[in-house]
């Protein structure tokens, strides 16, 4: 009898659109052959084009949601996303200071990509100091590092890069304020941190992480796509790396593995709706269906000399 697949929780907002949040995690725990588990922390009313109305969960619900889980699985890995107020920051700090879970990510999600806020400005606060201390590894993007960080990045985030020299420059800039955030996040007792720059003119990805020399970092660089779907990519980025630490992996393999994971789902995207559209999280699901379609009458027979 084969063993049980790793039990991946995440504590996740809910997108009805499915492109993000709780519903499009379960997906990507699914894709790594992981069983996952959900708590949301929100209800939101959005689609493609946006997010219209944030409502945080009652963190009594919250709480009794995790602590069932936790009684019912062997937990091996833990995403956070959104959060939405400093109540259900506490709440979800509170029961991981006492469940002592495994290989816990922090998405640090701030605002969505329209620009709504979804996790207030105490909430943030309280986040850091005392969701950083209990997480394995903090994702954040460079808007959000920035915001956590009050540096001050480069213009390349907010505008697509222009041909010439002055590209390299940009990008120079940006991989240094990179490195500055993740430094400064090391100081807010992050132990590892990956700042993902997956808009600019190079998708490049740092991971700052703590070894017994000190704090290393490497950077992970790919061709950035041009596509329009691209809701959830961070969400995915990060419940994917919860899935490969769920499964032994180390932390370098893991962004490894989760970046060539998110490029493939954004390569292999479908056109739904009208605004920027969701990953195909499932897209192995429709090669391995290719690769197991049963011979027909008409297809000539193999047979072994």
């Amino acid at each position: 009898m084969p063993s049980p697949p790793p039990v991946v929780l995440t504590i996740a907002g809910f997108d009805p659109s499915s492109g993000a949040g709780a519903t499009a995690d379960i997906k990507t725990i699914a894709a790594h052959d992981c069983y996952g588990v959900a708590c949301l922390t929100a209800l939101t009313v959005q689609s493609t084009q946006g997010v219209r109305e944030v409502k945080a969960v009652e963190p009594s619900v919250i709480l009794n949601t995790l602590e069932e889980l936790a009684s019912d699985f062997d937990i091996r890995a833990v995403h956070i996303g959104m959060l939405a107020t400093a109540a259900v920051v506490g709440t979800i700090a509170d029961f991981l200071e006492k469940a002592s879970l495994p290989h816990i990510v922090l998405d640090p999600i701030l605002k969505s990509s329209s620009g709504a806020d979804l996790l207030d400005l105490p909430g943030t606060r309280l986040m850091i100091e005392r969701l950083f201390p209990l997480a394995e590894l903090v994702t954040p993007n460079l808007d959000e590092a920035a915001a956590i960080c009050s540096l001050p990045l480069v213009s390349a985030i907010a505008a697509p890069y222009s041909s010439g020299p002055q590209s390299t420059v940009s990008l120079s800039a940006s991989v240094d304020s990179m490195r500055q955030a993740a430094c400064q996040m090391h100081a807010l007792q992050a132990a590892n941190v990956v700042v993902t720059g997956g808009h600019l003119e190079k998708a490049i990805d740092l991971l700052s992480f703590t070894t017994e020399r000190g704090i290393e970092q490497e950077l992970f660089k790919a061709d950035r796509q041009k596509s329009t779907s691209t809701h959830g990519t961070g969400c995915a980025f990060a419940t994917a790396l919860a899935c490969h630490l769920a499964l032994g992996r180390s932390l370098p393999e893991a962004v490894l593995l989760s970046k060539a994971y998110i490029s493939a789902a954004i390569a292999h995207a479908q056109s739904l709706g009208h605004g920027s559209g969701p990953l195909h999280l499932l897209y192995r699901m429709t090669q391995q269906r290719r690769l197991s379609q049963p011979v027909t009458e008409s297809e000539p027979a193999h047979s072994r000399n």
